[in-house]
């Protein structure tokens, strides 16, 4: 229950402000007469602050101490969650509230978290207070010929200093929605339509807000202060973790991240409808979802459980999706139809094929390639049936296509190695009071010896990255592409109900780091993931990407060697060799010559934070883009011996399957063999 009398220095805050933060909007008279929740805490939150204290501090594989140093920390992260683009509070509101950053280490030992929900009320109504204006601004139609500005990224810049500051990033926020509404072939009464209905739609949302919402928000604050896998599920998102731990949950198989008011996809599943489209990629932001044929639903400032909701249904229903692609900087919306389905075991299998690359050097010569999309259960068994398929087929040499999979079963990477060594370790384990725990292969059996050139790239993480490094440790194979994710530790999921509780509310679950993963020469795949022993260019350099970036991530380090014996299968002269070769070739291959194109624009744009509201600038910019489309495009039909298209909606689809990487791979493959093995089998 809340204390009778708040925080004096809140209502202060509250009461000085109020006249600053006044709106008159004729556009919106219902978001006025929306009242927002009184948010208290609930009754199972003080015993869930509790036991999620007690497992934290007692279990965590890092070592930490609950003083108001850690507390500062957790009151800063908790601001960023309640406005990290520095949007909706002024100074004054921060200057008011960091009263209270000394406060949380206490309040989560004692369960009592008022000045918490206090917090985020204030910013409901700072929040409120900004989309009423926001409405305001609809009155009256924009133009978009001068030079300004939307500097969409505030991360680093201050908090606004007064409400007329705010009012002027505001005004630049609303232009470039209506802008690109416009770009999109929008007339200014039906941008002012989808806008009126975005922002009210904001306000709608925030009334809904629930005391569950405030507790998730501040026990992730706590969560991830601690460490980057650290976090907290509510009841509600703990059932989705369950759904789909089980490979129960139907519906299009993407994975989704709040970013701003934008729906982001953080990865996409193997095998499920949006990897099967080839149409999504990961940085795609979603801005509409429409049920089969009817209208699209503006999605942009959602709550992510919503939006999660709003996509996901039975098996065999259609969903549409307008995205925003990441990759590109047309800003035009691009839509995606696919047909929900059941995320089930067998659509994460290992996939095979034999490679024979159609032109170059080495032309007609066979591959062999197995693809494994995630360390699913069964996954060594079903490589196993694969390898002697390949073999049968007198393939030369075999890839393993790790690229994109994200970890699974660490079982299933140990047996996996041990199909291509005799037996001995695989992974060091290291967990809460310096016990090491050396996994090891135990099966004498090899069901490959031969050439072995292991695929990774910077999704490639956790398991992969344990598989991966055992063979660069070994020296069985090389291991080609970026350098990988980094995650090197080892998570619990765990319920915080015990037996005999007498409450019965659900309390929910958290999910801890315990341990953390060592190769068997001792370093850690933490932090720094795995060099590959041949590196594929890329944009983004390993310290912008991965376990890297993330804050309050566990570092690398290293502890002894694991006892091993190498098998020296690896010529590092050779390496040398290939490397040379590899850069000399990809010099000269056209599809490697729109990777450093590419390259180049994301080095020049990467630290841009901000977007044109300039209308001619925006087409040019756009007209750019497709242009540049259009003349890959034709310059690859060409290659293919192909008519040329006019225009990028004439585009072949199944243009962009050439896999330009494995070519290269089987190009070091092949070097490495040598060009005379044919003659000599």
């Amino acid at each position: 229950m809340k204390m009778p009398i708040r925080s004096m220095l809140l209502a202060s805050v509250v009461a000085f402000n109020c006249n600053l933060y006044a709106v008159t909007t004729n556009s919106d008279s219902n978001s006025e007469a929306i009242e927002l929740p009184v948010l208290e805490q609930e009754s199972q939150h003080a015993m869930a602050s509790k036991r999620i204290y007690q497992l934290f501090t007692r279990e965590h594989y890092k070592r930490f101490e609950m003083d108001d140093t850690f507390s500062k920390k957790v009151f800063k992260r908790y601001i960023d969650q309640l406005d990290y683009n520095k949007q909706f509070f002024l100074q004054a509101d921060i200057d008011a509230l960091a009263a209270h950053q000394n406060k949380f280490d206490e309040a989560f030992y004692r369960g009592k978290l008022d000045f918490v929900y206090d917090m985020y009320e204030l910013n409901l109504r700072r929040r409120k207070e900004m989309y009423e204006y926001a409405l305001s601004l609809l009155d009256k139609e924009m133009k978009f010929d001068k030079d300004e500005f939307y500097y969409y990224d505030r991360e680093d810049k201050s908090w606004a200093g007064s409400l007329e500051e705010l009012k002027v990033y505001w005004h630049q926020r609303v232009k470039y929605d209506a802008l690109n509404l416009k770009l999109a072939g929008k007339e200014w009464p039906k941008i002012q339509e989808l806008l009126s209905k975005r922002y009210k739609t904001a306000i709608k949302r925030l009334a809904q807000s629930q005391s569950e919402d405030v507790f998730q928000a501040v026990m992730n604050a706590f969560a991830r202060s601690i460490e980057a896998h650290t976090s907290y599920l509510s009841p509600r998102r703990a059932d989705r973790f369950e759904m789909e731990m089980n490979l129960s949950l139907e519906g299009i198989g993407a994975v989704l991240f709040a970013e701003d008011d934008y729906t982001v996809i953080k990865s996409l599943v193997p095998g499920g409808p949006a990897d099967k489209s080839q149409q999504i990629k990961p940085e795609d932001k979603i801005v509409g979802v429409a049920q089969g044929k009817d209208e699209f639903v503006d999605i942009i400032g959602w709550r992510l459980d919503d939006v999660v909701d709003l996509i996901k249904g039975p098996k065999g229903t259609q969903v549409r999706l307008q995205l925003l692609k990441g990759d590109t900087a047309d800003n035009q919306p691009v839509i995606v139809s696919l047909v929900r389905d059941k995320i089930k075991l067998e659509d994460r299998a290992a996939d095979v094929k034999v490679f024979v690359p159609e032109e170059g050097d080495y032309k007609g010569r066979k591959l062999g390639v197995i693809e494994i999309p995630s360390f699913y259960s069964g996954v060594t068994r079903d490589v196993v049936k694969h390898l002697g398929e390949l073999q049968e087929k007198d393939v030369e040499g075999i890839v393993i296509d790790l690229r994109g999979n994200g970890g699974g079963s660490l079982p299933e990477s140990i047996n996996l190695t041990g199909l291509f060594i005799e037996k001995g370790p695989v992974v060091q384990v290291r967990s809460v009071g310096n016990r090491v725990d050396v996994q090891q292969d135990r099966d004498p059996r090899v069901f490959y010896d031969g050439p072995l050139i292991v695929m990774v790239d910077r999704y490639s993480a956790s398991a992969s990255e344990i598989f991966s490094a055992a063979i660069q440790d070994y020296g069985r194979g090389l291991v080609v592409g970026e350098q990988t994710f980094g995650k090197g530790t080892v998570q619990q999921h765990r319920s915080l109900k015990k037996r005999f509780d007498l409450l019965d509310k659900p309390l929910g679950h958290i999910q801890y780091t315990f341990a953390k993963f060592y190769r068997i020469n001792g370093g850690s795949t933490q932090h720094r993931g795995v060099i590959p022993d041949i590196a594929f260019p890329s944009p983004i350099e390993p310290s912008e990407w991965g376990e890297a970036k993330e804050e309050n991530a566990l570092p690398w380090d290293k502890i002894a060697s694991a006892n091993y014996q190498q098998l020296n299968l690896i010529d590092q002269g050779k390496v040398e060799k290939l490397k040379q070769h590899h850069i000399e070739r990809i010099k000269t291959n056209p599809e490697f010559a729109y990777i450093f194109e590419d390259i180049a624009e994301y080095q020049e744009n990467k630290d841009k934070k901000f977007e044109s509201l300039n209308e001619a600038i925006r087409i040019e910019k756009r007209d750019e883009a497709k242009a540049e489309r259009l003349k890959r495009a034709n310059e690859r039909l060409k290659r293919m011996g192909k008519e040329p298209v006019e225009s990028v909606d004439d585009i072949p689809e199944d243009i962009n399957e050439y896999d330009v990487f494995l070519h290269e791979a089987a190009n070091i493959m092949f070097d490495y063999i040598g060009k005379d093995a044919l003659a000599k089998s």
